[in-house]
């Protein structure tokens, strides 16, 4: 399977249908701003939305209340170290309008195959020695692909992804691929961008 052109994608910005979900196809859509979704009764979904939900890591807001939660030591952060339990939690998040979970059996395979090739990368937030939270994504280096984010308490979630954007920050990655609009994204910084704009990220 060739993707088609991003701009051919339709209104919903739904670009192509089928194929499968191997490592290396998964990484070659990130590399042309495409992304999977789909429920698990349905094909192959591919995805490149105009306008795209981004944060610039230096845009990150931090709330008074958590620049608090910061300073106060009560998380503390992991990266990589249990990678398979964030997916697995990520997979009983629902988005919003959609049935059942987004993160199917192949596409957890996947994943876990691209972390094993040090592309996906895994933040985890712990509050003593409990996983309360964090996130995952695709670390193209540029550019930081944010998948699907979990929390079991209050902030943990925004904890994982400021810390993200910190890190990012200095390491110079010059945006973080939010993918749809959410008011929580929004919340935290990131705005919507058009896919000619975000595109230019990907050369």
């Amino acid at each position: 399977m060739v993707f088609p052109p991003v701009d051919t994608a339709n209104a919903e910005g739904l670009l192509a249908v089928g194929g499968d979900l191997s490592s290396d196809r998964l990484l070659a859509a990130y590399q042309k701003g495409i992304f999977p979704w789909f429920n698990t009764d349905s094909l192959i979904l591919w995805w490149s939305p105009d306008p795209r939900m981004v944060l610039y890591p230096d845009q990150i807001k931090i709330s008074k209340s958590m620049r608090k939660v910061l300073r106060n030591e009560q998380f503390r952060l992991t990266k990589n170290t249990s990678f398979q339990k964030v997916l697995e939690h990520c997979s009983s998040v629902k988005r919003e309008g959609q049935d059942g979970t987004w993160i199917t059996e192949d596409m957890k395979n996947a994943y876990i195959e691209l972390h094993k090739r040090g592309v996906a990368t895994s933040y985890e937030v712990w509050e003593g020695s409990n996983l309360v939270g964090g996130l995952y994504g695709v670390d193209l280096g540029y550019i930081f692909c944010g998948e699907s984010m979990f929390s079991l308490t209050s902030n943990a979630s925004k904890f994982a992804f400021i810390k993200l954007a910190e890190e990012l920050q200095e390491k110079g990655c010059k945006l973080i691929d939010c993918q749809l609009y959410t008011e929580h994204l929004a919340s935290l910084g990131a705005h919507e961008i058009s896919r000619k704009e975000f595109i230019k990220y990907l050369k």
